[in-house]
């Protein structure tokens, strides 16, 4: 019978011995030797399991240095090594070696004072205080820009996880559940950041996707998608698909190429029409993890310096990729990693902004409550970007000082500063903007008072006298952002400078006339981006006041709205058969038969004049065989009897 189970039938405790190496588990002890296990196995890290009745392996030996002195290290050796000769083994150099570390590494450890573990505490909390310092509670210099050495679209790979948002506002088990066990069995797949694959999805293969490096400049690098000459062809199928108007077509397309990323794109948008939310959302994470999968090794999602070109084709799906994922969400409530994602796409093509975040970047800031985020997004680029001129912007950035007074945890000077700010702002956004207000309230079902209700500056006249463009920014901005502003005590803050702003336009001040005739003079028409980001971001208000010109043309989930000036790499091949100045007649009979062509093969020589009469002979002579054809086809039902019993007069 072994030590160990006469120690268990004595009831004796671990904690009750003299605590030697073998009982803090730095030791392998004899007895593990006659169980079978060699000593080096057990030194190389195969360590007994702590027993019950010791918490910390170092309670132990701080215990017995008050009692008794703990032996020297040499006689420690010499016990093990006396031991280890009655077990047998031709380990002695490796075991005189393991038991010298050993010893090392005790009498080091029981040499360490209180006052150690106690330093080691205070320098735990002085890293918890920096961490939380990088988090946006450090305080704010005298320009009101946080003191961070990072770029303002630094991308965390930690906040990319909608998993890691989820676990701090519900807890670990809550989110990951039944998943752990399950992960074990889990098949090996690539490792990504911007998705985790899932074992529902098909095993990924080359897709015919590749990014290349295009330049590298200042810093800076440029990369573009590529799509080699079979993932070309896969996408003229898809374009096929598309014309046809059948969904059905683009899922047999995904069964034989499951990671085509157009087709997962366009297909998400028929899941999401369906109500289909959970298959629309994996479908776009699966295009991620498609796509990630082939970037270049170069390429960083976290620095902010890698750019895509969206004037190139092969580059809008990961745009839209990106935005459709973050909109998801955003809806699943996870703002912060959504914002995360925000900086991304803007960090891809900051100058041109193709998908126009900026519009959305701001209520995300608001709902992750990251709101020194964006206060310095507002001082870093107010001067070059011109912020203030969006309606977004200059609502938000005021709401964020607001919130930034309120939090207690701030000296009483930030506090002022913030309140300060958030005053002057909200008057000249609403100066600036008077056409937000009455709809904002309306949305927060707030009745504003008989003055405010009557004043012509905010009145109806405000809506109706502004530009579309800038019509189709308000309304953006309040169908998305109305919920921010139903919190009583900033309801009560923008009441107070509502007031002040009727003041000053009764007092006749300067800026009011001024900011009227800058409101005549811009917004006369949108770019093209706003455009786009209206029409991905789907709010109806914004929806409604699209010009003609832009809901006339047909919209594609996977490309809406491509730029006039896009960067074609390859193109579409022709089709043999495009028949070209039909008459009625032709269109007629091509729509009963669909091979029919009146013209014939489209002549490629140039001649003819020559070849008219044989054309029109043989487009003659078509049209007979045409029409000989439908008339064979055609079958005429008879009509029932009168002898038919069952027959009730009508016909089928």
């Amino acid at each position: 019978m072994s030590r160990r189970a006469l120690r268990r039938l004595r009831g004796e405790q671990r904690g009750q011995e003299e605590p030697g190496l073998g009982e803090l588990g730095l030791d392998p002890g004899p007895e593990r030797c006659r169980e079978g296990l060699p000593p080096a196995a057990v030194g190389r890290g195969r360590r007994e399991p702590a027993r019950t009745g010791v918490s910390n392996r170092f309670e132990l030996i701080t215990a017995e240095e008050s009692e008794d002195e703990p032996p020297s290290r040499e006689e420690r050796a010499d016990a093990r090594l006396s031991e280890r000769d009655a077990a047998g083994g031709n380990n002695e150099g490796a075991v005189t070696e393991e038991t010298e570390g050993d010893g090392q590494r005790d009498g080091e450890e029981a040499e360490q004072p209180d006052q150690t573990e106690d330093n080691n505490l205070e320098d735990i909390d002085s890293l918890l205080e920096k961490i939380e310092d990088t988090n946006g509670l450090s305080p704010q210099t005298q320009s009101g820009i946080i003191a961070d050495s990072r770029p303002l679209l630094y991308v965390e790979h930690r906040n990319l996880n909608p998993e890691n948002e989820l676990k701090r506002y519900f807890g670990a088990r809550a989110v990951l559940g039944d998943q752990r066990p399950r992960q074990r069995q889990r098949q090996y797949v690539r490792s990504t950041w911007l998705t985790a694959p899932k074992n529902t999805w098909p095993r990924f293969s080359k897709t015919g996707i590749a990014m290349q490096l295009v330049d590298s400049r200042r810093g800076v690098q440029y990369f573009t998608f590529e799509h080699h000459r079979e993932y070309q062809q896969v996408q003229f199928k898809f374009l096929d698909a598309v014309e046809s108007m059948d969904p059905n077509n683009i899922v047999l397309l995904l069964q034989m190429n499951p990671y085509h990323v157009d087709s997962l794109l366009q297909l998400s948008d028929v899941c999401r029409m369906q109500e289909d939310q959970e298959m629309a959302r994996d479908l776009i994470e699966r295009a991620l993890y498609s796509l990630e999968c082939t970037f270049h090794p170069v390429f960083s999602l976290t620095s902010g310096t890698c750019r895509l070109d969206y004037r190139r084709p092969e580059n809008r799906a990961f745009f839209l990729a990106l935005f459709k994922h973050l909109m998801f969400l955003e809806k699943r409530g996870c703002p912060r990693t959504a914002l995360e994602f925000c900086k991304l796409i803007l960090s891809l093509d900051p100058e041109n902004d193709p998908l126009c975040v900026l519009l959305l970047i701001d209520f995300l800031s608001l709902r992750a409550r990251e709101y020194t985020f964006l206060t310095r997004m507002f001082q870093e680029w107010e001067s070059h970007r011109n912020l203030s001129q969006l309606p977004n912007f200059a609502f938000s950035v005021p709401l964020a000082y607001f919130f930034l007074s309120q939090q207690e945890e701030r000296s009483e000077l930030e506090l002022s500063q913030a309140r300060e700010r958030a005053a002057r702002l909200i008057q000249l956004a609403l100066i600036m903007f008077p056409s937000v207000l009455m709809p904002l309230l309306d949305h927060c079902s707030v009745q504003p008072d008989a003055r405010v209700a009557s004043h012509s500056f905010f009145g109806l006249n405000a809506q109706i006298s502004q530009p579309p463009a800038l019509n189709q920014l308000t309304s953006l901005y309040v169908g998305r952002t109305h919920s921010l502003w139903k919190d009583p005590a900033v309801m009560a803050w923008l009441e107070t400078n509502v007031r002040e702003v009727l003041r000053m336009v009764d007092a006749r001040d300067p800026l009011v006339e001024e900011s009227e005739h800058k409101r005549k003079m811009r917004y006369q028409s949108a770019p093209r981006n706003i455009y786009r980001h209206i029409i991905l971001s789907e709010m109806k208000e914004a929806t409604a006041a699209l010009p003609l010109e832009v809901t006339s043309q047909p919209v594609m989930g996977f490309d809406p709205l491509p730029p006039l000036d896009s960067i074609v790499s390859y193109t579409r091949p022709e089709r043999t058969n495009r028949p070209s100045n039909e008459s009625t007649l032709s269109l007629f009979f091509r729509s009963l038969l669909p091979n029919f062509n009146l013209q014939g093969d489209i002549r490629h020589d140039g001649d003819e004049e020559a070849g008219a009469g044989q054309d029109l002979n043989q487009g003659v002579n078509r049209l007979m065989a045409a029409m000989r054809d439908m008339l064979a086809n055609i079958q005429f039902q008879e009509p029932p009897r009168d002898d038919n019993p069952e027959g009730d007069g009508d016909w089928d």
